[in-house]
């Protein structure tokens, strides 16, 4: 995987059981592309909505929850790219804890003229950042 960032599991994120409720890995796996963004592209989802009127909408997510996170946990979430369109990219996240597989999921996200409200190809900043990270999956991310 190209990108990965470290996150605890917060009280916010669980159920009464103390279980990660699993809407909240959506919400913990675009917290990560924001990060990601702004690690390869050089650019904040701040600057890109507010300044830029550019937004990176998820349009496809496919998602295996493999095992259950509790409170407390440190999670990993990993992005990789696997393949960049024109106006979009397939992307794999990859949720473990202290190696454990939690959540795998693949996805794609779309650029989009937030003020036209439609897909338009990536700005050239932004297609080449993710283009340097583009990957093949390995054996034990397939």
């Amino acid at each position: 995987m190209s990108f990965s960032v470290q996150t605890p599991v917060r009280f916010a994120h669980v159920d009464p059981a103390g279980i990660v409720f699993y809407p909240r890995y959506f919400e913990l796996m675009n917290g990560a592309v924001e990060d990601w963004i702004a690690h390869v592209c050089g650019v904040t989802f701040s600057d890109l909505h507010m300044d830029r009127r550019v937004g990176l909408p998820t349009v496809r997510l496919e998602t295996d929850f493999v095992a259950s996170s509790r409170l407390g946990d440190l999670l990993d979430i990993a992005i990789a790219v696997e393949r960049l369109g024109a106006s979009s990219c397939a992307v794999r996240y990859l949720i473990t804890c202290d190696g454990e597989v939690r959540v795998r999921a693949s996805g794609v996200l779309v650029c989009m003229d937030l003020d036209a409200g439609r897909a338009v190809p990536w700005p050239d900043d932004l297609r080449a950042g993710l283009a340097s990270v583009v990957t093949e999956p390995s054996p034990a991310e397939a």
